[in-house]
């Protein structure tokens, strides 16, 4: 029972966890490379979920200082470095569809594993 109410306390990392497989498993069983995207995307989106959980303090408040202490304040650097993050995932996602796309302009295909035989073929 105590495990139970820990757990719901801390869904978000709960959750976070679950998303991080659902996009491994993703990444892992499709040959497709859109949906490989698609599961670095998911991936991605559980660990900023992860680093802002981290950072939310309950009960607590914004980070501005005022008069009269006794507020407990969120940490404002997690939230900081998932910006950077989402920028950064966005332009890996933006890169990878621009390689797709040249992928299939080349080979008619976006699926991994009938490149490989392509190129398996045009090897010999």
């Amino acid at each position: 029972m105590e495990i139970v109410l820990k757990l719901l306390n801390n869904y978000y990392y709960f959750v976070a966890m679950v998303l991080f497989v659902i996009g491994f498993h993703t990444m892992l069983t499709h040959s497709n490379l859109i949906k490989k995207i698609i599961g670095m995307n998911i991936m991605d989106t559980s660990i900023f979920l992860f680093f802002v959980a981290i950072g939310y303090v309950r009960g607590g408040r914004a980070p501005i200082i005022q008069e009269g202490a006794g507020y407990q304040y969120i940490n404002p650097l997690p939230s900081a470095l998932i910006l950077t993050g989402i920028v950064v995932a966005v332009s890996v996602t933006a890169y990878a569809l621009s390689l797709i796309s040249k992928l299939y302009a080349h080979y008619g295909t976006v699926d991994a594993d009938e490149i490989a035989l392509i190129r398996a073929r045009e090897e010999r």
